[in-house]
């Protein structure tokens, strides 16, 4: 069915009439998509109605046929629009499908009419505005753009590819490590200043003053901190907000020590994590401890080629997970084999970043829910110095139920879930635990060698993001002392010669500030392990830490 002009004089662009409103049929978040269509009345028929599919019965289940059918087929439909104001949370797009009428309006590189959303503040409510943008006589079809204002043709066949078929096989996938303007152009945003040169002025006999804005119930040992609430006497200044003037703490207050290096946002960023590791790769390839990724914003026609060409090959489900650059607490993260979804995803305004999925990870027999999971390995890594570097970690890690299937189940594919309320079977394992465990099961692999090879990747990150000086790598501080979140997995690779499996670590993320209330539960001693080590120098035995140098 398509859309069409039914008044018999036909309608002219002159004629202020000649504006319209289009309802919306659904609007919702894509992770909700699925509950949705199973549990309101009607909808699902409604949708698939829309999309073409026949309907039988009433009542539906998570994995029907017609669910999947819908939830693939829908991102050829659907449309977004996202708020300007508010949180991160109130950011996130939101994505609509147009009634009856709207989803008719085809496409065509010659448009007979242009919509926008229009959100209406007194009721709340979203409506598409549609207009002419040329005179229409009747039974003339009504047709828009659906890849508007793209002049570049290779980036148009690439956005109307859930549309418009085309052949991209002659579009490179090679892509390249970012240029120094990239990192230039985020550091005068950042606003931030490089501290000059210092060294640190021994300090006072003692507790030490800290200034710690969370998880200050953590930190117990009272007979080496203090915590206090301004920052102007603080000895230790751990702090979640941005610190960006080093170079006044250096000038005015060399004494203190700060939980932060210059520019270590770098590592934090999807997109320069990728990029950092990128550099550690040798001969123009990266290193295997990094999944295949691709910039969405700037190697967009590269991802699709490469897509496209894995579709063909079909050597695997070619499953892909799409993150924002910069945002926290999962937020817009998506994992799908479907392209159509992942070019869609590509029109909100946040940049994203897309990578292999792992779809062969080591799994974890759990007794409890008689069932293997897959699990995520939080390294919490503690930088005391860049130049030289000095790296260390302890080990943090979470398990839960894992399966390749439902791909739009938020739980079922993320692993550190401690931002979830009411997160299902989350399961932290005890470290002594985990190893005999993991040993019994894989009983041709040594958890000594496997941890080593895991040091040896994190490291070998670490030396790439500190290999340049700011801003293209982590500034030297000499004031600086910091803990991130590394977080890993572990996937199976088979020699293709001999048959033979090996465990490859996969480096997938550096948080800032990690989240660590489930770390100080299980192990009370925790934080004071950490801050007895950064900042009062005692020795890696005594706080649990190992030494990676």
């Amino acid at each position: 069915l398509k859309a069409a002009v039914i008044h018999e004089d036909g309608v002219v662009v002159s004629d202020s009439n000649m504006i319209f409103l289009i309802d919306h049929a659904w609007t919702f978040e894509p992770r909700d998509a699925r509950n949705q269509l199973c549990q309101v009345p009607g909808l699902l028929t409604r949708m698939a109605e829309m999309m073409g599919f026949s309907v039988h019965g009433e009542v539906f289940n998570h994995d029907d046929d017609i669910v999947n059918d819908v939830i693939t087929e829908m991102w050829k439909y659907i449309q977004t629009y996202s708020s300007s104001v508010g949180t991160a949370e109130e950011k996130v797009p939101v994505w609509y499908i147009m009634d009856e009428f709207g989803t008719r309006v085809q496409h065509s590189d010659e448009p007979t009419v242009a919509m926008i959303p229009f959100h209406y503040l007194p009721t709340a409510t979203t409506y598409t505005i549609m207009w002419l943008l040329q005179d229409l006589d009747y039974a003339d079809e009504l047709t828009r753009d659906y890849a508007h204002n793209e002049r570049d043709a290779v980036m148009r066949k690439c956005k109307l590819l859930p549309w418009v078929d085309a052949d991209l096989s002659d579009v490179p996938t090679q892509t390249n490590v970012l240029p120094d303007k990239s990192y230039e152009e985020r550091f005068a945003y950042m606003k931030e200043t490089l501290p000059e040169e210092t060294k640190i002025v021994e300090k006072k006999s003692g507790k030490l003053k800290v200034f710690l804005e969370y998880h200050q119930k953590y930190l117990t040992d009272l007979e080496h901190f203090e915590i206090v609430d301004n920052p102007e006497v603080a000895d230790v200044i751990y702090c979640t907000d941005h610190i960006r003037d080093f170079r006044l703490y250096s000038e005015t207050r060399p004494d203190v020590m700060l939980g932060q290096f210059p520019c270590e946002q770098i590592i934090f960023n999807k997109d320069l994590f990728t990029d950092i590791a990128k550099r550690a790769g040798k001969e123009g390839k990266p290193p295997a401890w990094i999944p295949t990724s691709f910039n969405l914003l700037t190697e967009f026609p590269q991802f699709v080629s490469h897509f496209k060409q894995r579709e063909k090959e079909g050597s695997d489900l070619n499953t892909w997970i799409c993150r924002p650059w910069n945002l926290a607490r999962g937020l817009e993260i998506h994992v799908t084999n479907n392209l159509d979804e992942i070019i869609r995803l590509r029109e909100t305004p946040v940049p994203k970043m897309v990578s292999k999925y792992i779809e062969d990870p080591v799994l974890f027999y759990r007794d409890d829910i008689k069932a293997k999971v897959k699990f995520d390995l939080r390294f919490n890594v503690l930088l005391t110095s860049v130049e030289p570097l000095k790296l260390f970690v302890c080990e943090v890690f979470l398990l839960r139920p894992f399966a390749l299937n439902n791909f739009d189940d938020y739980q079922q594919h993320f692993t550190v879930m401690n931002y979830v309320d009411g997160g299902t079977r989350l399961k932290q394992v005890n470290y002594d635990d985990f190893i005999p465990l993991f040993e019994e099961q894989n009983p041709d692999f040594n958890w000594k060698d496997v941890e080593r090879e895991l040091h040896r990747c994190i490291k070998e990150f670490f030396k790439s993001a500190t290999s340049r000086p700011a801003p293209y790598g982590i500034g030297n501080s000499p004031q600086s002392r910091s803990m991130y979140g590394i977080d890993a997995m572990l996937e199976w690779k088979v020699d293709k010669q001999t048959g033979s499996k090996r465990m490859q670590p996969v480096l997938l993320e550096c948080n800032y500030m990690p989240e660590n209330s489930r770390a100080c539960a299980h192990f009370p001693d925790f934080l004071n392990d950490v801050f007895r080590f950064l900042f009062l120098g005692d020795d890696v035995e005594s706080c649990n830490v190992h030494d990676v140098n």
